[in-house]
């Protein structure tokens, strides 16, 4: 149960992490010269973007909980098939929110609010708001997997060295010194994703499921699993 409840805050911890960015990026937004219709903006962009997100977040909890399951019964084969499998199902839910996005990316504003200049900014922002819900689409996921698999403190520092060390300062260069706005600001928490993807299926690429598989067990006997461990397909799969 010690385990356990680690897996699920671990879960809810970086869940909490994003949501936290999302709001660190608005209140940047806020120090900008006359910030009143680009808070309004990113608002409804963001409340669009975090709408997606929960379908990725539903996402990044079923494989979590599949990749420890599948693990723990000695069955790493089955393990990155479903990382696959939900990669890859999650991206393509997120091309279609995506395409939904830049298709509507002028009307989408009127649902929200009834102000042309806002209306204006927010539609601005529309490219934005579809990379994000694409990059959005498999980077929770990922999350998943990696809290799934036991490294929970990897993902914890990925996440928060991304988003926090280099995606904020980024956005901050570039919508504060450079004059790029909203769009600069944005586009650090973009940089921030996109690097967060890229180290994370470095490291699922290098990973050996067999290892991860019979770590998972001593897992399990180690937090109160049977004491005379059977032979897993892990190990039947190293033996052959």
């Amino acid at each position: 149960m010690k385990g356990l409840g680690f897996h699920f805050s671990s879960l809810l911890g970086n869940a909490s992490l994003e949501l936290w960015y999302f709001t660190a990026v608005i209140l940047m937004v806020g120090w900008l010269d006359n910030p009143e219709i680009a808070v309004d903006a990113v608002s409804i962009c963001m409340n669009l973007q975090l709408w997606a997100l929960m379908i990725a977040l539903g996402f990044n909890a079923a494989i979590s909980v599949r990749v420890s399951n599948e693990l723990g019964a000695g069955n790493p084969k089955v393990a990155k098939f479903s990382v696959v499998v939900t990669v890859l199902t999650s991206t393509i839910i997120g091309v279609v929110f995506t395409a939904l996005i830049l298709v509507t990316k002028n009307d989408f504003p009127k649902v929200f609010t009834g102000k042309p200049a806002v209306m204006k900014e927010a539609s601005k922002l529309g490219y934005f708001l579809a990379a994000t819900i694409f990059l959005n689409s498999i980077q929770p996921v990922l999350h998943g997997v990696a809290v799934g698999a036991g490294w929970q403190l990897l993902v914890a520092f990925i996440n928060t060295g991304c988003y926090y060390i280099i995606g904020l300062p980024i956005g901050a260069v570039l919508g504060y010194k450079i004059n790029l706005g909203v769009k600069g600001i944005w586009s650090g928490m973009l940089a921030g994703c996109v690097l967060q993807i890229i180290i994370l299926t470095f490291v699922f690429l290098r990973t050996n499921w067999n290892k991860e598989a019979l770590k998972a067990e001593e897992r399990i006997r180690t937090w109160g699993g049977s004491e005379e461990p059977q032979q897993s397909s892990s190990e039947h799969n190293m033996n052959e």
